[in-house]
């Protein structure tokens, strides 16, 4: 009797592991479909972005002399 009992345990046990796994599984697919849906690079800076931030000197600054 104690057999049967203690064979039914590992059973859900095995069974509780596959269910941990497959969850796991499906976490990291879920993650890598979600990286491929962002943008690689991110935002890009126009020129007058660049020159408002000084990176580009402005060009119709020279004209002045």
């Amino acid at each position: 009797m104690a057999r049967s009992k203690q064979m039914s345990v590992q059973k859900r046990q095995r069974e509780r592991k596959k269910a941990e796994q497959a969850e796991l599984k499906r976490a990291a697919a879920k993650r890598r479909a979600n990286d491929d849906e962002r943008p690689q690079g991110g935002q890009v800076a126009d020129r007058a972005d660049l020159e408002g931030y000084g990176v580009i000197p402005t060009f119709s600054d020279s004209s002045d002399e």
